[in-house]
């Protein structure tokens, strides 16, 4: 019968996996080199470009949405003129120091102008006919030129005019102009407002970053610790490599990327690219055709370790452990079990076949170690039993000595000697010398990014509830509940608008339950906190809402509006940046990028230290700072990049004292040292689970099983005739445990005078071949 299993396979599969390990550190660690430019640098840089373009699309949509809501919230009386209509929804005069610089109002039928404020509107480049046709939240901006003025944006909003009269003053054309297509006394005519480009934010020292259109042209420059560089002056090749990455990546969800540009100077440039578009290419500035460009120059990395030759070192002292331990296996387990189940085989053959009698005259070789001695001494007693020459033999007391386990241990130590120190000791990284300034720099950057994200969106929140407010001056609580639905409506990161009295009570209320614990109403504008305690912290933009003019003396009200945290959350989470807390003035935690609890303290003691030194003199907002924190300062996380920023130097929040704050684990930094950190723990991981994986195999398949064996191989030597036999595997163990139980039926025939096919009732059974109690 073919043996199945047994002492072979785990000591091959050992051997395979041990070399394979050896050719994964050779490989592995021997392809890690230094780079001038650290991976980590470019993929910060990456990020940044798509932070600032996502920044990019958010100010596009809010201004579009912006004009959108204005025209739909003016109601003009009955014989206002379209000249009033546009005074009411710009600015009187139009300056450099804003975005809108001028505005149409015209018939989209007849392209008619009714009404022009500001700079002449470009728009030779758009069928407004066909945007007559377009529902008015489907209109999408539109990028145009317009020679010396630059480039434009153009953004479109339908304006509903009551229908005209026929005054004697009035001229005729436009009364004409207004009647076409007259419906239920109101007219539908077109807002189209010009704006320009305005340049994008930046962090970090030496960084530029440039707004180009689908042509490769510069339309928008800022660069920070220094002057900005002027349109058609920056790195052609870089702008063409950008334009050759994005085109190439155009398919994709993820369209951004890194280069590396000429060195000069002894500096690199590294530069990021993303584009403006939403990912899904189905928000209002996938259609512009926008792609956002950073860059900046950073000092190559020098004197980088080299890890050649530690690769070929390990790699070949692990072939050498993998050589040495299977040869002891094979010469201390495998090559005795063998023959050890031939002599087994020859010896039943031997008392059962009388042509294969002479087989009884060859001695069994004697192992002399461990459990396979003992089993090799009770055959050799068996054997001379059934020649006639002595008697049974009482096993002696078995001493503890080194056996077959002995063995197996051994190796696993001889295997650990490689795998701990590679695991534990190896190329262990100082995260304080390993994280290059750049990337500290960088981090910093991006939480000074995070910070500006929740700073726009707290201010413009303050700012569209101040107009909530101007509107729901002097009107009805019916009116003023109406005005407080359409504001909810229109702003989703809001979960509550109401209104308060000077006493704190509540007079009118949309949306969910409010959160506040406040006893009194505030007084004037801005942002706060509304509740200090809970499961949900609450941040609220607050106005007041003026009295009418002819309520002299009437009690003064707030509009309140409680801002989603959820909203904040996701302004937080960026890919890259790791965990990011907005923090209040006490560095109690009011919003997270992970799970946390209401007002909770920062995870560590290292990251209030950090916030501390982001504090200045008494009436300033502080500055950013960046550090590496230790895994002493972080428990259970290890080194950590953080950076804290304050939340905003002008405007409402400035005076807040809110801080955010950022970690990202210094292990996921994708540098050189942390690459091959990571290779050479799992190398030596992978050694140490498969020495165990593989001896601890053949410990159950043959060690275990060879103790049973060797107990009931000296209690048949013995004298033992009653006690049956069972194998249990069919491997080497379970073959000498069949050839055992022949020689014991064969014992005790002779016993009984050669009596030929009496068989005797056993007492008593034994399964060998198995551990004991199995």
């Amino acid at each position: 019968m073919p043996l199945l299993g047994g002492v072979r396979p785990p000591i091959a599969a050992l051997l395979c996996t041990l070399l394979a390990i050896a050719a994964f550190s050779a490989v592995g660690l021997g392809t890690v080199h230094e780079r001038d430019v650290p991976q980590a640098v470019s993929d910060a840089e990456q990020q940044i470009a798509a932070d600032t373009a996502a920044s990019v699309a958010t100010s596009v949509t809010a201004r579009a949405t912006a004009l959108r809501r204005s025209a739909a919230s003016v109601t003009p009386a009955a014989g206002t003129t379209p000249a009033q209509m546009m005074k009411s929804l710009l600015p009187a005069r139009p300056s450099a120091g804003r975005s809108v610089q001028g505005g149409v109002l015209l018939v989209p039928s007849t392209r008619k102008q009714l009404a022009a404020g500001g700079e002449p509107v470009p728009l030779s480049e758009v069928d407004v006919t066909a945007l007559a046709r377009t529902d008015a939240g489907d209109i999408m901006p539109r990028l145009v030129t317009t020679g010396d003025a630059g480039p434009r944006l153009l953004f479109f909003a339908q304006v509903a005019m009551p229908a005209p009269g026929r005054n004697k003053d009035e001229n005729a054309d436009q009364a004409r102009d207004l009647d076409e297509g007259q419906g239920s006394g109101r007219r539908t005519l077109l807002l189209v407002v010009s704006e320009k480009v305005l340049a994008p934010q930046v962090y970090g020292d030496g960084r530029t970053g440039q707004l180009v259109d689908r042509k490769g042209q510069v339309l928008a420059t800022t660069a920070t610790g220094g002057p900005a560089r002027a349109p058609g002056t920056s790195d052609q090749a870089l702008l063409a490599a950008v334009e050759r990455a994005a085109n190439a990546g155009s398919g994709t969800v993820d369209s951004s990327g890194s280069l590396l540009g000429d060195g000069h100077d002894g500096l690199r440039r590294v530069a990021g690219w993303a584009s403006v578009a939403a990912a899904d290419d189905k928000g209002l500035t996938s259609g512009l055709g926008l792609r956002l460009l950073t860059f900046r120059d950073v000092p190559p990395a020098k004197g980088g370790p080299d890890y050649t030759r530690f690769a070929i070192v390990v790699a070949g002292a692990l072939l050498v452990i993998a050589v040495l331990v299977t040869v002891a296996l094979w010469r201390l387990v495998q090559r005795p079990l063998l023959r050890l189940h031939l002599s087994a085989a020859r010896l039943a053959r031997g008392a059962l076949e009388p042509e294969a009698r002479k087989e009884l005259a060859r001695p069994v070789p004697d192992p002399a170690f461990g459990e396979l001695g003992r089993t090799g001494r009770a055959l050799e007693s068996i054997r001379r039993q059934l020649l006639g020459e002595t008697g049974p033999e009482p096993a002696l007391p078995v001493r503890r000595r080194p056996g077959v386990r002995s063995v197996v241990v051994a190796c696993v130590l001889v295997i650990a000697t490689w795998g701990v120190p590679m695991l534990f000791l190896v190329h262990r990284v100082q995260a304080g010398k390993a994280v290059p300034a750049a990337a500290l720099a960088d981090q910093q950057a991006r939480t000074e990014a995070a910070a500006d994200r929740v700073r726009q969106v707290l201010g413009q929140s303050y700012t569209d509830l101040r107009e909530v407010a101007s509107a729901a001056s002097g009107q009805s609580r019916e009116r003023t509940t109406e005005a407080l639905r359409r504001a909810l409506a229109g702003h989703p990161k809001y979960r509550s608008l109401y209104v308060l009295d000077r006493t704190g009570a509540i007079l009118t209320r949309v949306g969910e339950e409010p959160l506040r614990t406040l006893v009194h109403a505030p007084t004037g504008s801005g942002i706060t906190r509304v509740n200090t305690s809970g499961r949900i912290p609450s941040i609220a933009a607050y106005a007041q809402i003026p009295s009418a003019k002819n309520a002299k003396g009437a009690a003064p009200a707030v509009l309140f509006a409680e801002i989603d945290v959820n909203a904040l959350n996701s302004l937080l989470s960026r890919p890259g940046l790791g965990s990011v807390w907005l923090t209040d003035e006490h560095r109690r935690v009011l919003a997270a990028s992970v799970g946390f609890q209401a007002f909770q303290p920062l995870p560590s003691q290292g990251f209030t230290r950090l916030v501390a030194r982001t504090e200045a003199a008494p009436g300033t907002v502080g500055s950013p700072v960046s550090a590496v924190l230790h895994a002493e300062t972080t428990p259970g996380a290890g080194p950590s990049v953080a950076a804290a920023a304050p939340l905003a130097q002008t405007g409402p929040a400035a005076a807040l004292g809110w801080r955010v704050v950022s970690a990202e684990p210094a292990a996921a930094l994708k540098l050189t040292v942390y690459q091959a950190q990571a290779r050479t723990m799992l190398a030596g991981l992978l050694a140490l689970a498969a020495g165990i994986a593989c001896l601890g195999w053949l410990h159950i398949v043959v060690v275990r099983p060879l103790r049973a064996l060797a107990g009931c191989a000296e209690r048949l030597a013995g004298g033992d005739r009653r006690t049956v036999l069972y194998p249990v595997h069919h491997d080497e163990c379970g073959s000498v445990a069949r050839s055992l139980e022949l020689l014991r039926q064969a014992l005790a025939d002779r016993g009984r005078g050669g009596g030929a096919d009496l068989v005797p009732v056993p007492a008593q059974s034994s399964r060998c071949g198995s551990a004991p109690g199995s």
